[in-house]
C-alpha cells in the first residue's frame, strides 16, 4: 500500500469550512478487480474517495473550506483593525513550558459599537482570520442594528498566530498544543481580557462560527456559558464523529446535489473515474492526460488528476451558493447547475472524462485567467496546513463512498488511517475524544437538559449538513434548515440577488439573537 501523501492539499475545507480536513483515510475497494485504493478524510468543517490502476494514495479534504488555489492570494481588504493578544501556550497544565507566551491575532470593528452593547465574536477556524472575516459579511450587516462590537479571533497555529513561529509545525512536541480545547480556552481568556480593557464587563457576548468554526461556537457556548450568552453555529458537523452519522452521508449528499441538477450529469461524473483508470493504464496515458487537462507541466501521477477532479466536484457542492461568490474560488450562482449544464451540452459521443474535465474547469477557471492548470503544484493559499495534525489526533471523522455515490465505492480502515498518522507525526489518533469531551451521542437528550441559546443553521445542499443538528431540541436549541442552502451561506453578505428563503433565514437568526439579548438585559435590571 502506498503511503498517503498527507501534505498534499486537496483543493477543497474546513470549512472550512470548511472547509479540508485530513479525515480518516478511506480504503476504497474497486469492485471490478478487487484492488484496494486508499482515501482521505473529509470541516466542520472539510472528503474524498479515489480510483486508479493500482494502490493509490488519496489526499485529505478540508474543513471549511479552503481550496488549493492556482496562485497565491492577496490579503482581502476588510474593515477591521488587527491586534495581537499575549496568549498562554498551555491553559491546562503547570509545566514550565505552559507559561510561554505567543501572540494571537484578532480583528476588531468598533464602528457601530456603544459601550455596554453586545460583542459579536467569530470563533476562528482552520485558516487565516482575514479570510473568514472577508466571507462573514452577515456580522457586518447586522452590527448597526445591535450596535455591536465585532471581534474575529484567529485559531492558534493558523495564520499569524503561531506559538513557535516558523517551527510551529516542526514536530509533535510543538503541534501537541494544537487542539480544539486549547483554542476554546484561548477565546475565553482573550474575551475576558478584552472586556476588562474596554471597561465593558456587562456587554453580552454572542459567538458565531461556520464549519469547524461553527463547531467551536457551539462547543464554546456549552463549555463557557458564563462568557457567551448564545451561539450561531452555521454548517457545524458536530455529529460527524464515531458512528453517530452514517459514514457515507457526506458523499451521498454531494452526489445528490449533482443528480438533482441533472441525472445525465451525475452519470457522466460517475463513469469518468473508470475512463480515467483505463487511460492511465495505457503506455502514453500520462502524456495524454497532460494534454487533455491542459497541465502547465507534464503529469507524474494519475492520482493528482483524480484529486483535482474530486476536489472540484466536492467543493462546488459545498459552495453551491445562489449568487456569485469568491469563497473557495470565483464561481457563478448555483455552480453545480452550471457544471451540469456544461456536461449536458456535450455530444453523447464525447468521452465522460473530457466532459468531467470541462465541468471541473469551471471551478478552477471561471474567471478565465488560467491558460494552464498546476494540477500537481497547488498552493495552500489560506494557511490550512495545521488541519492535517488535527485530523490525525482528535478530529477523526470516518467517511465512505456508497454504491449510490458518484464516486468509487470505498470503506474506512481505521488501522490504516492510524498507521499513517503514526508515520507522519509519531502519534496515535484518539477517535472518540471529541464525543467524550463535547458529547454527540443522544445529543437531543443531553442538550435538552444541559444546553440553551444555540442556533444550528444548515442548508441541505451542503454535504456537511448531514453531520449537524437538523431538528429543534428545545425552544432555545434551534435548528434552522433550508432545502437550497449551501455551506454557511447565511454568513455571507446580503445582496440584492438573495432568494427569499435566505432572507427569511437570516431574519429568523436576527430575531432569535435579539430575543437572547432582550432576556439578558432584562435580567441585568433585576
Amino acid at each position: 500500500m502506498t503511503d498517503l501523501n498527507m501534505d498534499k492539499f486537496f483543493s477543497v475545507l474546513r470549512s472550512l469550512s470548511f472547509f479540508i480536513n485530513l479525515f480518516p483515510f478511506l480504503r476504497a475497494r474497486e469492485r471490478e478487480n478487487g484492488s484496494i485504493v486508499q482515501l482521505p478524510r473529509a470541516n466542520p468543517l472539510h472528503v474524498i474517495c479515489n480510483i486508479s490502476r493500482s494502490d493509490i494514495a488519496i489526499n485529505p479534504v478540508y474543513f471549511p473550506p479552503g481550496a488549493a488555489h492556482q496562485s497565491s492570494l492577496q490579503k482581502p481588504k476588510i474593515p477591521f483593525k488587527a491586534h495581537y493578544f499575549p496568549q498562554l501556550l498551555d491553559h491546562f497544565t503547570f509545566q514550565p513550558q505552559s507559561s510561554k507566551i505567543f501572540y494571537q491575532k484578532y480583528l476588531i470593528n468598533d464602528r457601530f459599537w456603544r459601550r455596554g452593547r453586545p460583542i459579536f465574536v467569530y470563533t476562528g477556524n482552520e485558516g487565516d482570520i482575514e479570510w473568514f472575516a472577508a466571507n462573514t459579511g452577515f456580522m457586518l450587516d447586522i452590527a448597526p442594528k445591535f450596535q455591536a462590537l465585532l471581534v474575529f479571533i484567529e485559531h492558534r497555529f493558523y495564520g499569524e498566530s503561531m506559538p513557535f513561529g516558523k517551527d510551529s509545525y516542526k514536530s509533535a512536541k510543538t503541534l501537541g498544543y494544537l487542539t480544539s480545547q486549547q483554542a476554546l480556552a484561548d477565546f475565553a481568556v482573550l474575551l475576558r481580557s478584552l472586556k476588562r480593557n474596554l471597561s465593558t464587563e456587562a456587554s453580552p457576548v454572542v459567538v458565531f462560527g461556520g464549519s469547524y468554526g461553527g463547531m467551536l461556537a457551539a462547543w464554546f457556548r456549552l463549555k463557557y456559558p458564563h462568557i457567551a450568552i448564545g451561539a450561531l453555529a452555521s454548517s457545524a458537523p458536530i455529529l460527524q464523529f464515531d458512528d453517530i452519522t452514517p459514514w457515507s452521508s457526506f458523499y451521498d449528499a454531494v452526489s445528490k446535489d449533482y443528480r438533482d441538477a441533472s441525472l445525465n450529469c451525475y452519470k457522466v461524473i460517475k463513469g469518468s473515474w473508470q475512463e480515467l483508470k483505463a487511460l492511465s493504464a495505457q503506455k502514453e496515458g500520462l502524456a495524454e492526460l497532460s494534454r487533455t487537462f491542459r497541465t502547465c507541466k507534464d503529469l507524474q501521477s494519475v492520482d493528482s488528476v483524480q484529486d483535482w477532479l474530486w476536489a472540484a466536484f466536492v467543493y462546488t457542492a459545498m459552495v453551491n451558493y445562489p449568487t456569485e461568490a469568491n469563497f473557495m474560488m470565483p464561481l457563478p450562482a448555483y455552480p453545480v447547475k452550471a457544471m451540469c449544464k456544461i456536461i449536458d451540452g456535450f455530444s453523447p459521443r464525447a468521452s465522460k472524462l473530457s466532459r468531467a474535465f470541462a465541468a471541473a474547469s469551471l471551478y478552477y477557471n471561471y474567471s478565465k485567467t488560467e491558460k494552464c492548470f498546476n494540477i500537481e503544484h497547488g498552493t495552500d493559499s489560506h494557511g490550512l496546513h495545521g488541519w492535517d495534525w488535527q485530523a490525525c489526533t482528535e478530529m477523526v471523522m470516518p467517511m465512505t463512498c456508497s454504491n449510490g455515490s458518484m464516486f468509487p465505492p470505498s470503506s474506512f480502515d481505521y488501522k490504516e488511517f492510524a498507521e499513517n498518522c503514526r508515520k507522519k507525526y509519531g502519534v496515535a489518533p484518539r477517535p472518540h475524544w471529541i464525543t467524550t469531551e463535547f458529547g454527540g451521542s443522544r445529543i437531543e437528550h443531553v442538550l435538552k437538559r444541559s444546553g440553551s441559546n444555540i442556533i444550528f443553521s444548515n442548508g441541505m445542499q451542503d454535504p456537511w449538513s448531514r453531520g449537524s443538528l437538523l431538528k429543534n431540541i428545545t425552544d432555545s436549541i434551534i435548528a434552522l434548515v433550508t432545502d437550497k442552502g449551501a455551506h454557511h451561506v447565511d454568513f455571507r453578505s446580503s445582496t440584492k440577488e438573495d432568494p427569499d428563503w435566505l432572507i427569511r433565514q437570516r431574519r429568523q437568526e436576527v430575531e432569535i439573537i435579539q430575543k437572547w439579548l432582550d432576556e439578558y438585559y432584562m435580567d441585568l435590571k433585576h
